[in-house]
């Protein structure tokens, strides 16, 4: 190999691929049974949050373009766990609001975080180091949310 930073075990960008690829696939058997695809659960976590929102709100938390967000919260409509409606102040918005289905799914989802950190805290981490992640993780995510 001509050039070692091309190696892919000196990758950061494949490591955090792969540990996003496979938290993702850790949840799916919980959500399968719910009806939900990942996607939909992180929107149904910003509107357990706060109901009531505009796309372009859960967008911008999700750090999603709407372009993303509209087709996925039309199939969330479909299936009855989410109501699209027009803004009064500016038609050109939707507020995207919880059916009564979608608000019960948060009881029904509750226990799948802890069922997750379970899975990974079997491998010998333990929680203190799980969450010494999370402000690395922020800061990357925070220089590289900007970058287009």
């Amino acid at each position: 190999m001509a050039y070692s930073q091309l190696n892919i075990n000196n990758q950061i960008c494949f490591r955090l691929y792969t540990a996003s690829r496979l938290v993702v696939q850790c949840y799916r058997p919980f959500l399968d049974k719910l009806g939900l695809t990942y996607l939909q659960y992180i929107v149904m976590l910003v509107l357990w949050e706060k109901d009531e929102v505009f796309v372009g709100d859960i967008s911008k938390k999700l750090m999603l373009d709407t372009n993303t967000i509209t087709p996925l919260l039309q199939r969330m409509e479909k299936e009855g766990f989410i109501t699209r409606k027009k803004s009064i102040k500016d038609t050109r918005q939707r507020i995207i609001s919880l059916t009564p289905k979608g608000k019960a799914l948060e009881e029904e989802t509750k226990d799948i975080p802890e069922c997750i950190a379970n899975y990974v805290l079997k491998n010998n981490l333990n929680i203190e180091e799980l969450q010494t992640f999370v402000p690395v993780l922020d800061n990357i995510i925070g220089a590289l949310k900007n970058q287009k």
